[in-house]
């Protein structure tokens, strides 16, 4: 069969398809009724099948109509898309940029990476949207964000995926706690210890719970904060022990003010990246900003000795 799809015939469908009604379809589209009507019925005559039932008002998909609908929304979808993609060209980053990102990131490496992408695309609104990874990640699949940055949940493929930097959690507390002093005697006071970790339902936590319930460290139940800086502050004041990434207790390492020891094994281990729609390749503007985050997290320490 030689059929050269007519874009006006694929949209005229997919739209009475989704509004269940030609007259629907017509103001959708910005067309009369008729050419509407006309169109879904030589789209039949060429494709020498029947697509929709008609009862009355009601419109039904057939099965061959089931079979058309889904490849006509990707096609549409994907030239939509493409359009997008040349205007953003054309205008060098008119366009709005949608982030998400995990809390600690917006502290620790969304800044630098915004200010360089503001010098190049100073005429780009970027909006970035803070929260967990996996909930960001359902919000990207429904088309809410445009990329996200964190951390990679366990078992998820690498479709739509850039890897770009791991890390490994460590231990973080007061100058003067028994583990800063000896950090052997670690092993034996384990269970003595109150440990200050991050928030619940993070793929943070559930690393961290799952190597609690590995070491048997269970009998004091820890101390849940859903802020990095609060976890530090309270282990600064020896409250706790923290576990943290010793990239975001930098600072504080470096000034003396908390010290690092590091967990045994098994290591506590992380990967981030920047994930995209698997539906469609990233835009220019996208791909200067996963650019400018491989550049940043290259320039992170991801274990102590780094």
């Amino acid at each position: 069969m030689d059929w050269v799809p007519d874009l006006r015939q694929l949209r005229a469908f997919v739209a009475v398809v989704e509004e269940g009604s030609f007259t629907l379809a017509a103001r959708r589209i910005f067309v009369t009724q008729s050419a509407v009507s006309h169109s879904l019925r030589t789209l039949e005559e060429q494709l020498a099948c029947r697509l929709l039932d008609r009862a009355g008002k009601r419109v039904v998909v057939t099965a061959e109509g089931e079979l058309l609908l889904k490849r006509c929304k990707r096609v549409l979808f994907e030239l939509e898309h493409a359009c997008r993609d040349l205007d953003g060209l054309r205008r060098w980053g008119q366009t709005r940029i949608r982030i998400g990102a995990p809390h600690s990131l917006c502290h620790f490496l969304i800044p630098s990476v915004l200010r360089e992408f503001r010098d190049c695309f100073s005429r780009c609104e970027p909006v970035i949207e803070a929260g967990d990874t996996t909930l960001l990640l359902d919000r990207l699949s429904n088309s809410d964000l445009d990329l996200v940055v964190g951390l990679k949940p366990r078992g998820r493929g690498d479709d739509g995926y850039r890897p770009m930097f791991k890390d490994r959690l460590a231990f973080v507390v007061s100058p003067f706690h028994a583990w800063a002093v000896d950090p052997a005697s670690k092993i034996r006071t384990m269970n003595d210890q109150q440990f200050i970790i991050y928030a619940k339902a993070t793929e943070t936590h559930r690393l961290i719970e799952d190597w609690l319930d590995q070491k048997g460290a269970t009998e004091k139940k820890s101390l849940v904060l859903g802020d990095m800086q609060a976890i530090k502050e309270m282990a600064k004041l020896g409250i706790g022990v923290g576990i943290v990434a010793p990239w975001v207790a930098a600072r504080e390492i470096e000034d003396g003010s908390l010290k690092v020891v590091e967990i045994d094994e098994p290591k506590i281990e992380r990967e981030w990246g920047v994930f995209h729609s698997p539906k469609r390749v990233p835009s220019l503007v996208e791909e200067a900003f996963i650019g400018l985050c491989e550049m940043a997290f290259s320039a992170m320490p991801a274990t102590l000795t780094e």
